[in-house]
């Protein structure tokens, strides 16, 4: 069986809703190993709801979803904090603490979630950095890069612990189209060189040529997948 093949994210009948107001009414998708898997629709339609609930923020008004064959739905704090282990987040703003290094903002999530030693902390980050193009630029602050790098430098954190799936939401917004491209070339060679499974909020059209494997898109009229594939 080919890699690929192994499911990692399934969600079934998943509804999700913020109070009364349902967004999205009784979808179904599965996203395989490896997979560049890209969430893709028009402004409020959904996307950047259906991802909080993947990434456990919010709970599903019904249904279920499994990250790694995890229920994460029905997982207790200790279940749900091992899930949240196996997964990185890329926010779409970076969400890089200023007053930080590169550094330190990649050192944090093995700060929170290891007990590694202060040296094997520094050279696990300084590789991730090195990852993603900025080995160079460990001891410089998010406000002395480019947007472009900082961004780079929120996958290189989301990466930290070795999560098998990383979550980007808009990783292009903001970048000009040379940067955006670059992004994109870095998406896919970490996605092919390390197996990383990325599940990505897009509405770049570009990108979403340039690096995807599989596409759904979600439509607020009917709250639900419209195309698959």
């Amino acid at each position: 069986m080919s890699i690929k093949n192994d499911i990692v994210i399934q969600a079934n009948a998943l509804t999700c809703a913020y109070g009364t107001s349902v967004i999205l009414d009784n979808i179904n998708f599965e996203v395989r190993r490896g997979e560049v898997f890209i969430i893709l629709g028009g402004s409020g339609c959904g996307k950047s709801t259906l991802l909080k609930h993947l990434i456990g923020l919010y709970q599903p008004a019904e249904g279920s979803i499994k990250i790694i064959d995890q229920d994460l739905v029905h997982a207790n704090q200790q279940e749900h904090r091992r899930i949240l282990k196996n997964i990185g987040v890329m926010y779409q703003s970076g969400a890089l603490f200023g007053s930080m290094s590169l550094l330190e903002n990649v050192r944090l999530p093995l700060e929170e979630h290891t007990t590694l030693g202060n040296h094997a902390m520094n050279l696990i980050a300084h590789m991730k950095l090195s990852l993603v193009g900025l080995g160079n630029f460990t001891k410089h602050y998010p406000s002395e890069v480019s947007g472009g790098m900082q961004k780079r430098a929120a996958i290189a954190r989301a990466m930290a612990l070795d999560p098998e799936v990383l979550f980007l939401d808009e990783p292009s917004a903001g970048l000009d189209p040379i940067t955006s491209s670059e992004l994109d070339a870095l998406i896919r060679r970490l996605a092919e060189s390390l197996g990383i499974t990325f599940v990505i909020v897009s509405h770049e059209l570009a990108s979403i040529f340039a690096i995807a494997d599989r596409v759904i898109m979600l439509d607020a009229e009917t709250k639900g997948i419209i195309a698959d594939g």
